[in-house]
């Protein structure tokens, strides 16, 4: 009696673990042939993005080829490495869309790119702001994105110095940009990453456009 449970707890077990190894092997499979197809698509819709926020006409060379990647950095918002696309206008720096993270929105982190354009004395001003990715919470959290409110375009044409340091909150806070009622975290946290991303800019502009270093050929 024993020796014939001792099988059949053996050949459940085996079959237990065959159909474990079966679905790990779909699972994984699975991963694989769908991995490129979901990059793919984050990629273009990315880029629908990016050419809303750095128009075509701001640059003459391939954007998304000439691409740097940078390393992690507080003012990026992220522990990882992210991506600058660099636009070139007549062999002459132009616009560079960094991609960023604003870490501390309320429903966790919130993805953007800053596209900003280069003028001849180095300072940069914003082409504008677009959030890739949020998990804030629907409603409160929506008009974040272009698609369902126009506030992200409050950040168009600022810069370090306008609104200047004191004036980078939300009005809230003291500053200057404005907010919806009931929902302070996640423009807080918007603002923040947006001028961060100037203070990156401010502090690295020779690097990100310096010639043939850094590019993904």
């Amino acid at each position: 009696m024993r020796r014939t449970m001792a099988k059949a707890s053996l050949y459940t077990a085996l079959n237990l673990l065959f159909f474990a190894l079966i679905g790990t092997a779909v699972l994984a499979l699975t991963h694989e042939l769908t991995r490129e197809p979901i990059a793919r698509s984050e990629e273009s819709e990315k880029l629908k993005l990016i050419n809303q926020i750095a128009p075509a006409s701001d640059y003459d060379n391939d954007i998304i080829k000439d691409s740097r990647q940078l390393a992690a950095d507080d003012l990026l918002g992220s522990d990882d490495t992210t991506v600058a696309y660099i636009g070139q206008l007549k062999d002459r720096p132009s616009i560079a869309v960094i991609q960023a993270t604003a870490p501390d929105g309320y429903g966790g982190s919130i993805r953007l790119i800053v596209s900003i354009r280069s003028d001849a004395e180095g300072n940069g001003k914003i082409g504008g702001v677009r959030v890739i990715s949020h998990n804030e919470t629907p409603g409160l959290g929506d008009y974040i994105e272009i698609a369902k409110s126009k506030w992200i375009t409050i950040f168009n044409r600022k810069s370090l110095d306008d609104p200047g340091e004191d004036g980078w909150k939300v009005k809230k806070d003291g500053g200057t940009f404005d907010y919806m009622a009931g929902a302070t975290i996640t423009p807080r946290a918007v603002v923040t990453a947006v001028h961060r991303v100037l203070q990156y800019y401010a502090q690295h502009r020779d690097e990100l456009f310096k010639q043939n270093e850094g590019v993904r050929k």
